[in-house]
């Protein structure tokens, strides 16, 4: 497959990366703090949110594995999902109800959110499962995945770093609707560099029950995913709580959040490549761990800095880590796909994407708990600028403690994790 269409097909992680961290990282943020829904109904409408991932995360994988058509078992669900779901993205941002009618506006975000992560799931479900069929080897797979992770790099700026400057300027609507039609173009120019082996789709699929039990008893992928889910834990949290620490503990403007967010992706982009030679030389796994060693130590100073061109520093040294755990994340959950199919002889890309995916949402439902507990317990107020000092400090506990101890957690896990690739 040529340079072209490989970096064709990675263009969708524009999409992926845009799509998913703007959500989560200002949903709560605009619906909370300028909507003013209470901080308490939005953790609950994120907690059903989870519940709801338990639900369409799996069998949308499921229903990927077992799809059969001449066009293959993924590419129509991206090519036929890639228009609803831009349209879905501008209407979460543009609510027609306010804290005036604070039942209809928790219904609204309640109802787009789920709708939202439906076609997220269809659309980036099936872009994704066709990485590790299209690409079987460790280094074709590190290359391809630098593309693609540079890319989101990109939509992760653009998702992360530019909405203060955005909404700030011309509003919250006007920025969903831009960035409703780029999620929708990404997708389709991926299908440019998009092709299935349709000798996959031509086997008899596993039963749902079977292919859940054989998932979830495949061991390299419970390591895999409950580190990756207490790295997504970590990740979400800090970017959701960048803007509060921003606004109330560096008391930075709108558009000094840009910044701060701003360098990590900055850094990582080059970083990408570094990880890239690093996981062909020593093995995905061992880089892995190196990444999430690298992350947690780069968010100590958050605990205590108070300053803006601080905040920007540590950023920066956020975005090495950052890098390595984006980047080897899809390598090795390829080599789990890779180890199933020697167990089950079948390549079922959805199930456990589908799987991977269902797990790792609910970090949100755990970053939702945490910031309401927090939020709560420490008086928070939306509409006054100054904010106690229990409320500072439980905002360096949530972009600090919490994701240290989570990341922590994700690197004994994985010692676990059995398989090691270096080179093909």
């Amino acid at each position: 497959m040529n340079k072209l269409k490989k970096i064709c097909y990675s263009f969708g992680a524009v999409a992926t990366a845009l799509s998913y961290q703007a959500f989560s990282t200002y949903i709560i943020f605009f619906y909370v703090d300028t909507l003013r829904l209470k901080a308490s109904l939005a953790a609950v409408a994120m907690l059903i949110y989870g519940v709801w991932n338990a639900i369409n995360d799996p069998i949308a994988g499921f229903i990927s594995d077992s799809t059969k058509t001449k066009w293959g078992r993924r590419i129509p669900y991206v090519l036929f999902g890639a228009i609803p779901f831009g349209l879905i993205y501008f209407l979460l941002w543009t609510p027609p109800f306010s804290s005036s009618d604070m039942t209809a506006l928790f219904w609204y975000f309640l109802i787009l959110i789920c709708l939202f992560d439906a076609l997220y799931t269809v659309v980036v479900l099936n872009w994704a499962s066709l990485f590790p069929e299209m690409y079987p080897s460790l280094k074709e797979r590190a290359q391809v995945n630098s593309y693609r992770q540079t890319f989101g790099m990109i939509g992760l700026m653009i998702g992360i770093a530019l909405p203060p400057i955005i909404y700030s300027n011309i509003g919250w609507a006007k920025m969903g609707a831009i960035f409703g039609a780029l999620i929708t173009i990404a997708y389709l120019v991926s299908l440019i560099g998009s092709k299935e082996d349709l000798k996959y789709s031509q086997g008899k699929p596993l039963k749902l029950i079977k292919a859940i039990r054989s998932t979830i008893s495949n061991f390299p992928f419970i390591t895999f995913v409950l580190s990756n889910l207490l790295i997504q834990y970590a990740f979400t949290m800090v970017l959701a709580i960048i803007p509060f620490y921003s606004k109330y503990v560096l008391q930075s403007r709108a558009i000094e959040t840009t910044f701060v967010l701003g360098c990590a992706f900055i850094v990582a982009m080059p970083m990408m490549f570094v990880w890239r030679a690093l996981s062909v030389r020593f093995g995905a796994k061992n880089c892995y761990m190196a990444a999430i060693i690298e992350f947690l130590l780069a968010l100590i100073p958050f605990l205590f800095i108070r300053t803006q061109n601080a905040a920007v520093i540590t950023s920066a040294f956020l975005g090495i880590g950052l890098a390595g755990v984006i980047l080897l994340s899809d390598v090795l959950i390829s080599d789990v796909i890779d180890y199933d199919r020697t167990r089950t002889g079948i390549r079922r890309e959805g199930m456990y994407f589908g799987v991977n995916a269902f797990v790792c949402r609910f970090a949100i439902a755990l970053e939702a708990v945490s910031i309401g507990i927090v939020f709560t317990k420490a008086g928070y107020n939306p509409v006054i600028f100054t904010q106690t000092k229990a409320f500072l400090g439980g905002i360096r506990l949530l972009v600090a403690g919490l994701p240290m101890i989570a990341l922590a957690l994700a690197f004994v896990i994985m010692l676990f994790y059995p398989l090691s690739k270096r080179s093909g």
